[in-house]
């Protein structure tokens, strides 16, 4: 079900002014629209770079939903629905699965740091409690909590547990919770500049925030990968590496925003602690984006 470039979109946000940083809903359906016409294979509302962190609940079940109308069912919708809270997850959970969202993508707790085991307890709660499919998120660098291929194995066999997003930092994390779970459990890379590495381990696909700017070269390369095609896929990806070293150049998805709204495709909003990206990335940003041509 999930494979390709699924793109982890931001939130467009108003500029500067009165209504500065509330959620630009008119924007949002144009991003949406342009990426079912770039060739994009999935879309993920309200992960890491959708600014999750900073949206309330009801903003955030509000992208959700406005996302899953607009996509109507031409590409899968995998919403973000993680919490630190248990509870809150599973009510952001239902919520999405209301909604009509294909899929969720539950993020480790974050903040709270829980073990092992406590992993495993919060995953089998929300598993419980909700009854679409889930995608699990590993990404210790942004949550300090690391959830390990053996933990992954323990939680895998849940009934509605399709597969993880994978970023650790480590390709190689793939193999090790490839050779862990079923054959039909859904490994996709979390990691943009590692990507072609994990599906060489068996990814089916990416997770992306250079998707957001890229739509189609990013699509193009995981459909050459997959296809076998693997010296078109290995040309794509030595073309993306500059994008996606400069993307994460100041904290996701700052960046990538400065990008959209130099391409106009959003306003250049976006909520503290955050702030626009500083002056000295400018060009060289620009630079690399004309270069592959998206100025």
């Amino acid at each position: 079900m999930l494979r390709g470039s699924i793109v982890a979109l931001v939130t467009p946000m108003k500029g500067p002014g009165q209504a500065a940083g509330e959620v630009d809903w008119d924007a949002l359906d144009r991003l949406i629209a342009w990426h079912l016409e770039e060739g994009t294979h999935g879309i993920v509302p309200m992960g890491t770079t959708g600014e999750s962190a900073t949206l309330n609940v009801d903003e955030h079940l509000a992208v959700i939903k406005r996302t899953v109308e607009q996509v109507a069912g031409k590409v899968p919708v995998i919403a973000g629905t993680g919490a630190n809270s248990t509870s809150e997850a599973i009510h952001q959970t239902q919520a999405a699965q209301k909604f009509g969202a294909d899929a969720c993508l539950l993020v480790t707790p974050y903040y709270n740091r829980p073990t092992q085991a406590g992993l495993v307890a919060h995953y089998e709660a929300i598993a419980k409690a909700c009854n679409g499919p889930l995608v699990l998120y590993n990404v210790p660098p942004r949550t300090g909590c690391d959830m390990t291929a053996e933990t992954v194995a323990k939680i895998a066999p849940l009934p509605n547990v399709i597969g993880i997003k994978e970023a650790c930092g480590d390709p190689e994390r793939i193999t090790a919770i490839r050779d862990k779970v079923a054959d039909d459990f859904i490994l996709l890379s979390g990691e943009d500049a590692q990507t072609l590495r994990m599906l060489e381990q068996g990814a089916s696909g990416t997770i992306s925030v250079t998707a957001n700017v890229l739509p189609r070269m990013m699509a193009d390369f995981v459909d050459a990968y997959l296809s076998g095609d693997i010296a078109k896929a290995q040309a794509l990806d030595a073309k993306l590496q500059p994008i996606h070293d400069i993307l994460f150049v100041e904290s996701s998805p700052t960046p990538t925003k400065w990008a959209l709204h130099s391409m106009g495709k959003i306003e250049s909003g976006i909520r503290l602690p955050l702030l626009e990206l500083t002056a000295p990335h400018h060009a060289e940003l620009t630079a690399r984006l004309r270069t592959l041509g998206a100025l």
